[in-house]
């Protein structure tokens, strides 16, 4: 079944404690961080401190995501705040595979995201070395935005890259995943989604997650 991982981005931060706490509650299976940097995307978060924060409330693995440059400069400080998943961006730097070894000398799982004009043959000579492949199916920086619909057919060229190269990588999406589009990305290789408005959006987490869910079960899976 697809795992979701809930992003933080599009949470009350005002109540994050209790978002966070109803998100755990509802049954979703990581939390998302998304942190950027206001010039490898156009906007700016937060960093190692929140993501501290958010470990001293939950015990669910954090999948932080690092859409900022020169990621390498900040990996050791994103291990001590308690990351579990730390993901960086190809064409944020010069030296992917060197970024990738440094998250798992840290002892984290590593990821590496390609955004939605970046060719997928990025990810394989690193492939091997992955713990996660994140496709971007919206261009990064904003939360709220519309499924790119060609990212359906990269997800599937991207499964049979994966279950080539290494079997165990698990493949995550980003971005625009709801109740319209998250069968097609199961269905087309996903092992994780994020997703923000759908899950974050005034209803209740549990009732967003089980709708997301029974979407996938209307395909037959459970």
């Amino acid at each position: 079944m697809l795992k979701f991982a809930p992003s933080i981005l599009t949470a009350d931060l005002t109540r994050l404690k209790e978002a966070i706490a109803e998100a755990e509650a509802a049954g979703v299976d990581w939390i998302h961080l998304d942190v950027m940097d206001g010039l490898f995307v156009p906007n700016l978060t937060f960093g190692p401190l929140l993501v501290e924060a958010v470990r001293r409330v939950t015990d669910l693995p954090l999948d932080v995501h690092l859409m900022i440059v020169q990621p390498e400069r900040y990996l050791e400080d994103f291990a001590q705040a308690g990351a579990d998943h730390i993901t960086v961006h190809f064409e944020a730097t010069y030296h992917p595979h060197r970024a990738v070894e440094r998250v798992k000398e840290l002892g984290k799982k590593a990821g590496l995201a390609v955004n939605p004009g970046t060719p997928l043959e990025a990810f394989e000579p690193l492939l091997p070395e992955l713990d996660l492949a994140l496709l971007m199916s919206v261009n990064p920086g904003f939360g709220g935005q519309r499924y790119i619909p060609t990212a359906t057919a990269r997800l599937k060229r991207l499964k049979e890259m994966r279950d080539r190269l290494n079997p165990g990588c698990l493949i995550e999406v980003d971005g625009g995943v709801n109740r319209q589009t998250v069968a097609e990305v199961y269905r087309a290789g996903a092992d994780v989604a994020v997703a923000g408005s759908a899950l974050f959006n005034g209803r209740p987490v549990a009732e967003n997650l089980k709708a997301l869910k029974e979407a996938i079960y209307a395909l037959g899976d459970r």
